[in-house]
């Protein structure tokens, strides 16, 4: 399975400090099926949850966008 960033997600991990090894770590072990996911997760070392938006296609998961959520917001 192979795993790509779109640009505006490597974007939002620069601008947010998210390693990309820590939203890789997250997908890790998910069962995803083909179609779009949203994946909300506490990570050590964030104030907020992550959320990660993916997209699933012929075994390539496509990582669209990921960000702290802000407070008060749950998913």
């Amino acid at each position: 399975m192979e795993i790509k960033f779109s640009r505006h997600a490597k974007r939002r991990a620069t601008l947010y400090q998210i390693p990309e090894a820590t939203i890789l770590k997250v997908l890790e072990g998910k069962e995803l099926t083909h179609g779009n996911h949203e994946i909300i997760e506490y990570v050590e070392g964030f104030k907020y949850p992550l959320k990660s938006v993916v997209t699933m296609a012929y075994d390539i998961i496509t990582v669209k966008t990921n960000y702290p959520l802000k407070k008060g917001r749950k998913g």
